[in-house]
């Protein structure tokens, strides 16, 4: 008898594959699987470390909630106990227009390859973008008293 055994043909059929540029979904996947394991790694390293080998000079000022040397109030300045809708409201603003920007880096770096469609679509996300901000603008919201 004649039979090749079950472990070399895999082998072989392993080379075979290798040879015709066929890779495993393991080594695909391998260095995506070590960055996460690194940064894991790292990361848990980080953490237990720190309290071994960082600064122990505690005083008053560092056990406060908030160290700038202005003694802290119970309650907001500004309206009695109650922070302006405004400040929540520029802030939102500020974090559309910025995940805008993010949107719009890749349509600049590879405007040149999309063409026109690429184009249009940047046209329609910025005009998407545009008529909230003026209808803010045209209600006062960035207006500060």
């Amino acid at each position: 008898m004649l039979e090749a055994e079950p472990a070399a043909a895999a082998t072989d059929v392993w080379h075979f594959a290798q040879e015709a540029g066929v890779t495993s979904s393991v080594e695909t996947y391998l260095p995506l699987v070590l960055l996460l394991a690194l940064s894991t790694g790292f990361a848990l390293f980080s953490v237990v470390i720190a309290p071994l080998v960082g600064p122990k000079r505690y005083n008053s000022a560092k056990v406060e909630p908030y160290e700038c040397g202005i003694e802290a109030s119970p309650q907001p300045v500004v309206g009695g106990g109650r922070i302006p809708v405004k400040f929540y409201l520029t802030g939102m603003l500020f974090i559309l227009f910025d995940i805008e920007m993010v949107f719009l880096y890749p349509y600049a770096v590879a405007a040149d390859s999309i063409g026109l469609f690429g184009f249009v679509a940047v046209t329609i996300f910025i005009v998407a973008i545009t008529v909230p901000y003026v209808y803010e603008w045209a209600r006062g919201g960035l207006e500060w008293d």
